[in-house]
């Protein structure tokens, strides 16, 4: 007995370290986001204009969204490299159902269970089938993208009903519509992932796999949840993403995925598992947004954009390397 009671002071103690390094991590993010925002405010004069901030405001929502779901994944250790594909997919079904005149809360209610369906695949070849997740989840990629052309012919799915299209570019209290979902999404993970359950066999899965199984974390069954997490999130974004675009294309969300797990990775979260917060991506996706709109504001060759990411990404990783090996 006491051999288990100084394990789990131990284990708590871990738990509040990595707590306070998140915590750090994210105020030198947000101190980052801050410096960047001073320094596009004093290089061009368009930067804090109300155009220009609900603009930013409405292109963060997608990589946030994603960057979310993307957390629960990565914290297991796991990685979906399908978010991308999901949602073009989903903004397929989404349109075709919306063009057969289904009701517009049934069709997204479909879409959002095609979504976590999408991912309870996934848990099946990575628990059941034994394959890695990056093996699992690239397949689904490509395969998605294929079945989205086979059903559309390559074509884009236009005429969608103005009750729908009309939600992307509406606002409340003076804040777009598209940036409160991605509240919306973030305080229930938030609650889901650091004050629950839940959350912590998440964490423990990351950590140790065979640990958590002997404490009697039913690990394959969390592992559905993460992914199915994922999936559903992406569904999330593609319901908000054909909104925003009115049409429905297999070709949304091209290369989100990479977007997200840059965010994920910028905002803290561990690639090797058990380490991440919600707070931190949803850091990382705005400071990534930011960069690209500033940029643009500032004439710079996009290019640039993905050079900055890449050595954000490094450094990071880098950085979460030397904290494992202390």
């Amino acid at each position: 007995m006491s051999d288990i009671t100084a394990d789990q002071a131990r284990l708590d103690a871990a738990r509040r370290s990595q707590s306070r390094i998140n915590l750090l991590l994210s105020l030198t993010l947000l101190g980052l986001l801050v410096l960047l925002w001073a320094v596009l405010a004093v290089s061009t004069r368009t930067f804090l204009t109300e155009i220009n901030v609900t603009n930013l405001m409405r292109q963060a929502y997608l990589v946030a969204i994603l960057a979310v779901g993307q957390t629960f994944v990565i914290i297991t250790a796991g990685i979906d490299l399908s978010v991308g594909a999901v949602i073009g997919f989903c903004s397929v079904i989404l349109a075709l159902l919306l063009k057969a005149q289904v009701a517009i809360p049934v069709a997204i209610l479909l879409t959002l269970a095609m979504g976590a369906a999408i991912g309870a695949f996934h848990g099946f070849g990575i628990v059941q089938l034994g394959l890695p997740p990056f093996i699992m989840t690239l397949a689904t990629l490509t395969a998605l993208r294929g079945v989205g052309f086979l059903i559309t012919n390559g074509n884009t799915i236009s005429g969608l009903p103005d009750a729908f299209t009309a939600f992307a570019p509406s606002s409340f209290l003076g804040i777009p519509s598209l940036f409160w979902m991605v509240i919306v999404v973030a305080v229930p993970s938030y609650v889901f992932l650091h004050h629950s359950r839940w959350g912590r066999y998440l964490f423990a899965i990351g950590s140790n796999p065979e640990a958590a199984r002997l404490s009697g974390i039913n690990v394959p069954r969390m592992i559905y949840v993460a992914y199915i997490l994922s999936a559903f999130l992406a569904a999330v974004a593609a319901v908000l993403a054909t909104s925003r675009l009115s049409i429905g294309t297999q070709n949304t969300g091209q290369g989100l995925e990479l977007q997200a797990i840059a965010a994920t990775v910028i905002g803290g979260t561990s690639l090797f598992g058990a380490v991440g917060s919600i707070y931190g991506p949803l850091l990382g996706s705005f400071l990534l947004t930011t960069i690209a709109n500033g940029a643009n504001l500032l004439n710079v060759n996009p290019f640039w954009q993905l050079i900055i990411t890449g050595a954000l990404i490094i450094l990071i990783v880098y950085f979460d390397q030397l904290r494992r090996r202390r």
